[in-house]
């Protein structure tokens, strides 16, 4: 299981962050995310691999002037 923004959804053997991304409406939202407290970017997210257990927080997009 990986606890996604404090809900827990199932974990895949080989899964990266590409492929779970693509589970997540309205991904586009997202420039990046952190895994157990690892900044991950959107350049890295087909070569980074999710681990089984791993926390994972989704940074939002903001807009500000």
């Amino acid at each position: 299981m990986i606890d996604l923004d404090g809900q827990e959804i199932p974990w895949q053997e080989g899964m990266t962050v590409a492929d779970l991304m693509e589970t997540i409406v309205d991904a586009h939202h997202y420039v990046g995310v952190r895994i157990n407290g690892c900044h991950i970017s959107r350049p890295q997210y087909a070569d980074t691999p999710v681990p089984d257990n791993a926390t994972v927080y989704l940074i939002q997009m903001i807009a500000g002037g």
